[in-house]
């Protein structure tokens, strides 16, 4: 019996023993890091469109030279802290701004994101021109449809589900059940776990975990910001719709980054 002790113990210790005892330990709290990916060259050339001659003529010298001077690839990068059944998505300073003529919401990182799963709420912290507003509604809901297919990410076995949000935007999704927090980037949640992963294959845009660390929550700072007009989602809308109405296919693509 001794024996037979000393053989269980010492397959404990063994190194690939111990990870893999860690990587299926519920995890409630910790950090994550992500990188948001971005096509500019396919985003740059939705930005001439062909039912507007004005706007082709004056961007197109602009997108010709992105080509010429840029990398197809724009990285950009965010931390989430979550515990105590909420999230904090905070963006990273770009190392180098975008210039004006290639940035568009889609590509920027506007938004500091506040959820609180318990309460169903949410608080963004949105940067609209020279504008701060502090939108504060229920948490975004994404029909979803959970899938088979599965992707390691960061460390973890993630599974695969298509979302539909906002009515008309499609979304690809990995999340991990192994971290109990419904979470993820921005405003994605909804899953049964956090999502490591996420794209949005017709808008070019990918968010995905390069490392997930385990940590007590920090009550300090997992707060909700407090900088900001106050407004909700549907007055959002009204002012988005203030300035974008009118502007045909390139003020849709404006409207769309501004409310995700």
């Amino acid at each position: 019996m001794k024996t037979i002790f000393k053989l269980i113990l010492g397959l404990c210790l063994i190194p690939g023993s111990l990870t893999f005892a860690q990587s299926t330990r519920a995890i409630t709290s910790g950090i994550i890091e992500y990188e948001k990916t971005a096509n500019m060259y396919t985003l740059m050339r939705k930005k001439i469109p062909k039912d507007n001659i004005y706007v082709y003529n004056q961007n197109k010298p602009h997108y010709d030279n992105y080509l010429k001077n840029e990398p197809q690839y724009l990285k950009l990068y965010s931390s989430l802290i979550f515990g105590n059944n909420t999230s904090l998505f905070t963006p990273k300073p770009l190392a180098k701004p975008i210039f004006d003529y290639y940035n568009q919401p889609l590509v920027d990182q506007a938004n500091i994101v506040f959820n609180n799963f318990t309460k169903s709420q949410s608080t963004i912290q949105k940067e609209y021109f020279e504008r701060t507003f502090s939108v504060r509604d229920t948490l975004r809901r994404i029909k979803w449809k959970i899938t088979d297919e599965t992707r390691e990410i960061a460390g973890y076995v993630c599974r695969r589900a298509n979302g539909l949000l906002l009515d008309s935007v499609y979304a690809v999704a990995f999340y991990t059940d192994k971290i109990h927090v419904s979470g993820g980037p921005e405003s994605f949640n909804g899953l049964p776990g956090m999502i490591l992963g996420i794209a949005l294959p017709h808008d070019n845009i990918t968010w995905y975990a390069t490392k997930v660390t385990e940590a007590p929550a920090d009550v300090k700072k997992l707060v909700p910001p407090k900088k900001g007009t106050p407004i909700d989602n549907k007055g959002l809308l009204i002012e988005l719709m203030k300035r974008y109405k009118d502007k045909g296919e390139i003020g849709r693509s404006f409207m769309k980054g501004y409310v995700l």
